[in-house]
């Protein structure tokens, strides 16, 4: 056999294995590959899935006044202080770590501002300022701690926790400020309860806002360097830092951001309560978590969308208000919902796989 010939041959025979190797690769990726891939680089799909089948098999169960714009908007004013707290949630797990003092710093932010007005006669436009303040130094010392420090976020999160929670019950001496008594001495403080019609819908100002803030959010993330430096933070800080990112300094923007949307959280509690009080909210931690985590968020940070947070928050006021409606025992609703955590965090491991 020639040189010439033996040559041909084996680049026929090269070419049939490359032909065969690219067959097997293609058939195994198939439908589940594509699908996989899809929900990689939409992360707030599946969420949005779940919220849709869950509006769908709760309409079916209840009936036709389970879509009435009442009950949709109601689902909407009962979510409004959880989706808050959770795109400010959302911001420090995607940087891969997690803020357990969201709930505590709510609430402090809250009777500050009660305080301020009640307590010290200062006028309520100062009393809110004082309360954002207050929110904002916190995410400062949350940031500083974990950025400079090098210290886990988790213990940094659940000593300012503790140590936030122990502050709001001696500040306030553990009394609660009247719904009535904020009505007629500051009722800036209740604005963002303030409701209007829109069809047969009832909105506040407080689904508006909370609304307005993770569009916003979304947008910045997708759109900014700033965004684009949250989620290479969060997927791999030291090869952010060899790319010319400050880590150091997003890690800082991420929880002083954290907090300040907290104490507006807080804020917008007293419109939905009415009152001020430093007992409530106190689940608020645990809640935003959970909302971030059926909302397709990863816990390992790096990836996600904080629409996908909102869908989470979604989710749960679905579940809630439909189980309340058929008369279900409201165990029924954690038992669901924690079906669902667990569900959540096996379906990001699968489709993490596709970036492995």
């Amino acid at each position: 056999m020639s040189e010439q010939s033996a040559n041909t041959d084996y680049e026929s025979a090269s070419s049939n294995l490359n032909e065969t190797v690219a067959e097997f690769e293609d058939t195994r990726k198939g439908l589940i590959g594509k699908l996989q891939h899809v929900l990689h680089v939409n992360p707030a799909l599946v969420p949005l899935i779940v919220l849709v089948a869950s509006i769908i098999l709760f309409g079916m169960l209840v009936g036709q006044r389970f879509f009435s714009p009442f009950a949709m908007t109601l689902i909407l004013q009962q979510v409004q202080i959880v989706g808050i707290v959770a795109a400010a949630q959302s911001l420090v797990i995607l940087t891969a770590g997690i803020d357990l003092s969201v709930g505590a710093i709510m609430v402090l932010s809250s009777v500050v501002m009660g305080q301020m007005v009640f307590s010290y006669g200062i006028p309520v436009e100062l009393a809110i300022l004082c309360g954002l303040l207050v929110g904002l130094i916190c995410g400062v010392m949350n940031g500083w701690l974990v950025a400079y420090m090098k210290l886990p976020p988790f213990i940094v999160t659940l000593g300012m926790w503790q140590i936030v929670l122990a502050s709001n019950f001696l500040y306030s001496a553990n009394q609660t400020i009247r719904s009535q008594d904020i009505e007629d001495t500051a009722p800036l403080l209740q604005v963002f309860g303030t409701k209007f019609q829109v069809g047969g819908a009832t909105l506040t100002l407080g689904v508006i806002f909370m609304l307005a803030l993770v569009f916003t959010l979304s947008y910045a993330l997708k759109h900014t360097a700033w965004g684009r430096h949250v989620y290479a933070v969060g997927d791999d800080p030291d090869a952010a830092e060899l790319s010319g990112v400050n880590v150091k300094g997003t890690l800082m923007s991420v929880y002083i951001l954290s907090g300040l949307i907290c104490a507006f959280a807080g804020w917008a509690m007293v419109g939905r309560i009415g009152s001020i009080s430093p007992t409530v909210g106190q689940l608020a931690n645990i809640e935003s978590i959970t909302a971030v985590v059926i909302g397709g968020i990863s816990l390992f940070g790096g990836r996600g969308s904080i629409l996908g947070a909102l869908f989470g928050a979604l989710i749960v006021g679905v579940f809630t208000l439909g189980l309340r409606l058929m008369g279900a025992d409201a165990q029924w609703t954690f038992l669901l919902i924690g079906l669902l955590i667990i569900a959540a965090v096996a379906v990001d491991q699968w489709i993490r796989k596709v970036s492995a």
